[in-house]
């Protein structure tokens, strides 16, 4: 069944109202019509099953016609921190590990980014990453939409580590410990059913220098492995929050 976030302020008493880019996609791409049942979400804390009593230009009206319970989300919170790759790799992080489940992302900017960080045209950027968001979680039937920031500098993202029960820093030439040994360990010691905040760094196409290796442990992260294999950066943060939510048994892990 089709699925719509929309802005808590547009939920009435007993309806809902869509608008915007969403109406048009009821109304024209869906042809739908009056009767017709979609499942609409504040992305917050409200889900409801609703059905079309109006369709308007620029504007559909549903009646609620039950409240659904909020499943869908892992109680382990995944945020991927990564560093702005080339062209539009960040839109197929941000859409796949959406998709996986990851609750946030923080864009941020290291020693080896290659991207030219233009603020001006920033604004412009975060919208169309925020918009590939929402249309991810609604594809992928989450409750809510992941939070997408706009870029930070290293330093604001190190001392941002203290937000999180745990810091993974994905590390290419760590030969060591493995990122599914370090997590297994850390869920283990969770009260069952318990929460936890999860933060998963990811580098840049050049990947991370050793001075930010250092600063990154000092912080507080724990430096990880994600195989014998090197993986692209657009590809290490799903394989990264694929293996957290695994191990925690969102995927029929532990």
């Amino acid at each position: 069944m089709q699925r719509y976030f929309v802005a808590p302020e547009q939920f009435a008493e007993g309806a809902v109202r869509v608008g915007g880019e969403d109406a048009r996609h009821i109304a024209k791409v869906m042809r739908g019509k009056e009767g017709d049942k979609l499942i609409v979400s504040d992305g917050v804390s409200r889900e409801v099953l609703a059905e079309i009593t109006r369709i308007e230009i620029g504007e559909v009206t549903l009646n609620i016609l039950e409240a659904l319970e909020m499943t869908h989300e892992a109680r382990i919170s995944v945020t991927v921190a990564q560093s702005l790759p080339k062209a539009d790799k960040m839109e197929t992080v941000i859409q796949k590990c959406t998709e996986i489940g990851a609750a946030a992302f923080v864009p941020f900017l290291s020693e080896r980014t290659i991207v030219q960080y233009d603020e001006r045209k920033e604004s412009k950027r975060l919208d169309r990453w925020r918009k590939i968001c929402k249309e991810a979680a609604e594809q992928a039937h989450r409750n809510i939409v992941p939070a997408v920031g706009a870029p930070v500098s290293w330093k604001q993202l190190l001392k941002s580590f203290a937000d999180y029960d745990a810091v993974y820093f994905c590390y290419e030439k760590e030969a060591g410990l493995q990122l599914r040994s370090a997590v297994a360990p850390w869920l283990a010691g969770l009260p069952p059913e318990a929460g936890g905040k999860v933060l998963v760094v990811v580098g840049p196409e050049g990947g991370f220098s050793v001075e930010e290796y250092a600063q990154a442990e000092e912080a507080g992260a724990v430096s990880v492995g994600l195989g014998r294999r090197i993986l692209r950066c657009e590809t290490a943060g799903m394989v990264a929050a694929a293996c957290i939510l695994y191990e925690s048994g969102e995927m029929g892990g532990a």
